[in-house]
């Protein structure tokens, strides 16, 4: 087990800005090898896939990939990484990838060491196993088992990669709550809905009820976001039907689910 070392631009003029910078298309045949092992790539128009190859040429010309512990990426591998990430993106644009600049990727989970000051003032530590992870203002960290088993089950409610890309966004307008930047009337709603609906689903975690969703979504408000974008790329109709809310407004976020139109 490793351990873990210690706004809105319209589209044309994003490309080319990127052209300017230096951000070469992707090969035509990697470009078709990682659109093929990504099934929610496969569920795009034409339209939103070639925007999504767009954005991952930018996080390929502006992240820089790094496997560890002995894992070996291809180039293939690479491109699939990027395009993972950028699935969240593609209605939020470009803007969504900045703060940070390099994606750790572990074969396998990893762990961190966490530690916390009580109210009596006693230092608590221990350590964290975990499938994925975002910093603030640092990497993306993933681990590349679990990225393998959401390809494997694409509609299981599971996808780490945008999990921890809505983390990403989250923490964009300063603040990790659970809350994107967005225009203010809409902003206003989504903090109203959001939070009715995180608080009827914490009562039934906390009351030891079941859930449909993961109840790991019950942590925090921003955990509670990043779960139900998990749900909104992999499994979009039980998201509807267990928060309709919550489910309307991802699918304004983030545009339709490409596994409902696959």
């Amino acid at each position: 087990m490793a351990q873990l070392p210690p706004g809105y631009v319209p589209l044309i003029g994003r490309l080319s800005r990127w052209l300017r910078l230096g951000a070469a298309p992707i090969d035509e045949d990697l470009w078709q090898q990682a659109c093929q092992a990504l099934p929610w790539v496969r569920g795009l128009d034409p339209g939103r896939r070639g925007r999504l190859r767009t954005l991952a040429s930018r996080f390929l010309h502006e992240k820089t990939i790094t496997p560890l512990a002995g894992l070996e990426l291809s180039a293939t591998d690479r491109v699939l990484l990027a395009a993972l990430c950028c699935l969240p993106l593609l209605e939020f644009g470009a803007d969504g990838l900045r703060g940070w600049s390099q994606l750790l990727v572990y074969p396998d989970a990893f762990r961190v060491r966490r530690s916390h000051v009580d109210a009596a003032g006693v230092l608590h530590e221990w350590d964290d196993e975990l499938s994925g992870e975002a910093w603030d203002h640092g990497p993306l960290v993933l681990s590349w088992a679990d990225v393998q088993a959401d390809l494997d089950e694409p509609d299981g409610g599971y996808c780490v990669a945008v999990h921890e890309m809505a983390h990403k966004l989250d923490v964009l307008d300063g603040e990790l709550d659970g809350t994107p930047p967005l225009p203010p009337a809409w902003h206003r709603q989504w903090a109203r809905d959001f939070q009715r609906a995180y608080d009827a689903f914490c009562a039934t975690v906390d009351a030891g009820g079941e859930t449909a969703i993961d109840p790991y979504a019950a942590e925090a408000p921003e955990e509670f976001f990043a779960v139900a974008t998990e749900y909104h790329f992999s499994a979009p109709g039980l998201l509807a039907e267990e928060m309709p809310e919550v489910a309307a407004h991802l699918a304004r976020f983030y545009g339709p689910s490409p596994l409902r139109a696959a």
